[in-house]
């Protein structure tokens, strides 16, 4: 797998201090954290996982496990909200939601859509012809494997 510096500020907000805060004030707890956090905190979390990875694990836990989870606020908020029966805590004190997330959603989808249909493109993302045939190929082989 090729990676290259890529940048999450959500993700990076975690810290291995976070981890060992949390560690010591819940006792037993579970650490689970998106891939994007840096190294150190996935090495130090008991499991690492994609957004629907991470789901899962909550969906299939038991009840009354505990569980601090290091990714998007909102996620962790319906987490929590649809197990009630595990305690569910938000990985750093610092509570950051991402706002670029919180766009997708669909007021935003329409208003890109209208604006297609007007001939209008927002957010056009363009990159030279070697980044774009590299990409393609990287996208390709992840869409392969769904």
């Amino acid at each position: 797998m090729l990676l290259w510096k890529g940048h999450c500020s959500v993700h990076g907000r975690f810290t291995l201090a976070s981890v060992n805060e949390i560690r010591t004030r819940i006792p037993g707890v579970n650490i689970l954290v998106h891939p994007e956090c840096q190294y150190e905190v996935a090495e130090a979390a008991d499991f690492v996982g994609s957004t629907e990875r991470i789901i899962k694990i909550i969906e299939a836990a038991p009840a009354g496990s505990s569980w601090a989870i290091g990714t998007e606020l909102n996620l962790v908020k319906r987490l929590a909200s649809a197990h009630p029966d595990k305690n569910i805590h938000f990985l750093d004190k610092s509570v950051c939601y991402c706002s670029t997330m919180n766009r997708i959603d669909l007021p935003h989808l329409v208003g890109a859509m209208e604006a297609l249909v007007l001939g209008r493109v927002v957010n056009q993302i363009s990159v030279d012809p070697r980044t774009s045939s590299e990409a393609r190929t990287a996208l390709d082989r992840m869409l392969s494997l769904a």
